[in-house]
């Protein structure tokens, strides 16, 4: 499956992240090792991104569960809940079980 964003192909899971926010995850995340210099700036720059664009959270929020709806078993590598009717369950009994 192609997923395309603003006419780019993402190609991995963080390549699509990006393309919808529009900046690098590395901006939000950080990075291992970061200075706290780089920390600082990192989030000098994310505040200055919100306070322009403050729908940003809610738009991203929204993009990222209509997503995860739309391509769960692909994204995620997961299969839908098998199940059973509602009834009586089994009980076990253990015979010679000490009480």
């Amino acid at each position: 499956m192609r997923t395309y964003i603003g006419g780019q192909e993402a190609v991995s899971v963080n390549e699509f992240i990006e393309l919808a926010l529009g900046t690098p995850v590395e901006l939000w995340l950080g990075v291992e090792r970061e200075s706290s210099e780089e920390r600082a700036a990192r989030l000098d720059a994310a505040r200055d991104i919100l306070a322009e664009y403050p729908d940003l959270p809610d738009d991203v929020s929204r993009v990222a569960a209509e997503v995860i709806e739309a391509n769960a078993p692909e994204l995620f590598n997961v299969a839908p809940l098998v199940r059973r009717p509602a009834g009586r369950r089994r009980t076990h009994s253990r015979k010679g079980a000490a009480a």
